[in-house]
């Protein structure tokens, strides 16, 4: 059984990142090798978001999933385990019963440990079968959803089977072959570049696909139709009108039982270099030639580029670090960092972080972007937002209200997606009262469709050959080499004071007194 789907379609994009109303083709017939196939990505994400594409009809007809993983399941065992995660992690309930079971038909499984050979010649047999029985062509997606400790074996493996192809089948091999690689990208300059020789020595640049999640997010897309597709806004896109942006990212949980990883991991590497980066990047860049990934991804590199190092001995003055204690968070009791499994009881790995960047280029000269991050904050929420300078000559200072509060341009990235523009009216009053007002917008009320998950547009998008969205080498050692100075920098000044904020706060005291001395507030969420 193959899946629903009639004659090869044009289908008209929905990715802000496209020319217009560029249309393309489905993607052509292909198997995607899932390595650490059992872990939750797996069944939380990738499978699910799979499933979602095939419900949409947006799968080639043959399409495979080869789950690749120690565990010695069977190829039934794995359909299960996939239809539970579906189920259970799906936004579209019930399961449509025929969409799965063609779906289902695809799912696959080989159980071989990272390093054995034998596997992966094991692997190119089950790829060659596959590629008879459902007319996928020889077109492969390698994922690596394993923890980053077993990247190396895995892609020197594939190479050493001869599975690394090209990324437009050249060389004699009638398909192409991508990999995919999850964050994090190494953990300071040195390990990302030592990644990134590792995946050259066996692909292509252009066959290399490193995702963020953050960018498949239909919100964080918005951003550059926001700003490029709208007349308004872009004119006062600089340092003439902005005073200044703070870019927040806070989560309302702990390690939740990750303490192992986060204590090798901390803020400033799990949330700063990839996300929050991500967001800087899109708010800040200049507007690209087209929409396409090399010029997109060329003016992200610059804006990285022009961010002023913090050398090491500047940390004190441009970074805030923070580590929770024990607090409550909506009524439930949260214990301190240090209390948590697998975290030292002396740590000193950063649970909050807060920065200021300034970007030495025309548009942004003078105008610092705050940015903050951390773990047991009283609240999930990712937002942009844009402080515009003050009027020039307040002509209400004889009024009832002589204050104007500064206009604030809000992008909430999540939960409540939507932009909000706040402004100053006049009062219902025979005097002249003002008072700040919100004009607000939001995805779900204006649409009347739950966006898409991050990971369906990543991995059509990769099946495609679109790598717009994705994260370029170069992009990655350029905010390696910004971030490696400043933990340097905490290595010669670790902090004295942690744990120095509690949970269900919104962090360490010392954040709001370091923003307060440049005359400027965190804003409330």
């Amino acid at each position: 059984m193959t899946f629903p789907q009639e004659e090869p379609i044009m289908t008209l994009s929905t990715n802000p990142l496209r020319e217009g109303l560029r249309q393309h083709l489905t993607p052509e017939p292909c198997i995607m090798v899932i390595f650490g196939a059992t872990g939750d990505l797996t069944r939380r994400k990738l499978v699910p978001a799979l499933y979602h594409l095939a419900l949409e009809n947006l799968l080639p007809s043959g399409f495979s999933v080869l789950g690749f993983a120690r565990r010695p399941w069977s190829h039934e065992h794995f359909r299960e385990q996939m239809q539970e995660g579906v189920s259970q992690f799906s936004r579209n309930q019930p399961i449509n019963p025929k969409v799965w079971e063609s779906f289902s038909e695809g799912l696959f499984y080989l159980a071989s440990s990272f390093d054995d050979a034998d596997g992966y010649r094991n692997l190119r047999e089950a790829l060659e079968k596959i590629d008879r029985e459902r007319d996928t062509n020889g077109n492969r997606v390698f994922y690596l959803a394993t923890p980053p400790s077993a990247y190396a074996k895995i892609i020197a493996q594939i190479g050493q089977a001869g599975l690394a192809g090209t990324s437009s089948g050249r060389h004699g091999r009638g398909g192409w072959t991508r990999i995919i690689v999850e964050k994090p990208f190494g953990r300071d300059l040195v390990t990302a570049q030592e990644l990134n020789r590792q995946l050259a020595e066996v692909f292509q640049e252009d066959q290399i696909y490193r995702i963020d999640h953050y960018l498949g997010k239909e919100t964080v897309q918005n951003i550059l139709v926001f700003r490029f597709a709208n007349g308004i806004f872009e004119p006062l896109w600089n340092r003439r009108y902005i005073d200044h942006i703070q870019i927040t990212a806070s989560e309302s949980i702990g390690v939740e039982g990750r303490g192992t990883y986060y204590e090798e991991a901390g803020t400033l590497r799990d949330m700063v270099q990839n996300h929050i980066f991500q967001l800087l990047s899109l708010v800040a860049m200049e507007p690209p030639a087209a929409f396409d990934a090399t010029a997109v991804r060329d003016e992200k590199v610059k804006v990285l580029r022009a961010i002023r190092p913090i050398s090491p001995d500047e940390v004190e003055e441009y970074t805030v670090r923070g580590q929770y204690d024990a607090g409550s968070i909506s009524g439930r009791l949260l214990p301190r960092y240090r209390e948590e499994r697998g975290v030292s009881a002396d740590s000193l790995t950063e649970t909050f972080v807060a920065l200021k960047l300034v970007i030495d280029n025309w548009r942004w000269a003078g105008v610092p972007f705050y940015l903050r991050s951390g773990k047991a904050l009283p609240k999930r929420n990712t937002e942009i937002a844009i402080q515009f300078k003050s009027v020039p000559h307040m002509l209400f200072t004889n009024t009832a209200t002589s204050r104007v509060e500064p206009n604030i341009l809000a992008l909430r990235i999540q939960p409540n997606e939507g932009i909000s523009l706040k402004f100053s009216a006049k009062m219902p009053s025979p005097t002249v009262q003002m008072q700040s007002v919100n004009m607000d917008f939001g995805y779900g009320t204006s649409f009347g469709i739950d966006p898409p998950e991050a990971y369906e547009r990543l991995l059509l998008d990769c099946m495609l050959g679109d790598s717009t969205l994705f994260t370029r080498r170069d992009e990655v050692e350029t905010a390696w080499a910004l971030l490696t100075s400043i933990l340097e920098g905490w290595q010669l000044y670790p902090p004295q004071d942690f744990p120095n904020y509690e949970a269900g706060t919104w962090g360490p005291k010392a954040a709001h007194e370091w923003i307060a001395r440049d005359g400027r507030r965190w804003r409330r969420l």
